[in-house]
């Protein structure tokens, strides 16, 4: 039997919990963001899109705090997390046949109107990105699911953007994209769910047993109740339909696209 990897998946690691501060400068707490310290990437089709190459991490290496650095980003993993769940939740809806070399679009031409219309087109368009506006020289990626008789296929591109300063680059092409069947998608994100609630109980249990870092209040009940909450996001992430109208849409599109022939094509 021959074994293939997942189109898509997402890594990551925590920091080792006695290097993770509390959070609050007058009444410091464990708070569950801030516990999720740590790294992530993600791997597609075999490109690790969020890996720095070496130069980049040398560079890293003399701007840290004396931390070693990462070659992945290094940030807190729920981040990655929360913005997954939000792709789940608004992006998952298919897209109509005559809308998808817009879907496709990672950075459209844009005229900016403010209109109804145009707001539906914006909401629907934006709700396709990996949020990375955090990072430094983010990579824009994002996604947009279709189907086609019986292909039911999410699309996932990420384009890396140019360093004026020339620091910051990644190992994978500056450009990619690739497409999977639906089911492989949401099977990644709820493995990156499944193995950070994993994680995070198992680290909100070493609280229970050792109390709080030195300097820090317990609130160890605060971070259960907030971990059973978030234990629920994405199955009210698939639950969700953004139920798109997708009639304004067409009409802001329309309306946003600059002036010329793009405009004039969409219109024949």
């Amino acid at each position: 039997m021959t074994h293939t990897d997942p189109a898509i998946r997402f890594r990551f690691g925590l920091t080792p919990l006695e290097m993770v501060g509390p959070w609050g400068r007058e009444h410091p707490v464990p708070h569950w963001f801030g516990l999720t310290d740590g790294w992530y990437c993600i791997d597609v089709d075999g490109h690790e899109v969020l890996r720095y190459s070496e130069r980049t991490v040398q560079e890293l290496r003399n701007d840290s705090d004396g931390r070693e650095p990462h070659p992945y980003v290094a940030y807190y993993v729920v981040r990655l997390w929360e913005d997954m769940i939000a792709l789940v939740s608004e992006a998952m809806e298919p897209v109509p046949q005559d809308l998808v070399d817009i879907a496709a679009d990672m950075s459209p031409d844009w005229t900016w109107l403010d209109t109804p219309e145009t707001d539906a087109a914006l909401t629907w368009h934006s709700a396709g990105y990996l949020y990375t506006g955090y990072l430094r020289i983010a990579p824009h990626v994002r996604c947009w699911r279709t189907v086609v008789d019986d292909e039911d296929t999410v699309t996932v591109a990420w384009e890396h953007q140019t360093d004026p300063e020339g620091a910051i680059e990644f190992v994978c092409p500056p450009t990619g994209r690739v497409s999977m069947p639906t089911s492989e998608f949401l099977a990644a994100a709820t493995e990156l769910d499944r193995a950070l609630l994993a994680a995070m109980d198992q680290r909100i249990g070493e609280l229970e047993e050792s109390g709080p870092v030195p300097g820090a209040e317990s609130d160890v009940e605060q971070l259960r109740r907030e971990h059973r909450d978030r234990a629920t996001w994405l199955q009210r992430a698939r639950d969700h339909e953004p139920g798109t109208d997708w009639d304004a849409v067409r009409i802001g599109v329309r309306t946003l696209l600059a002036p010329g022939a793009a405009a004039q094509d969409w219109a024949d």
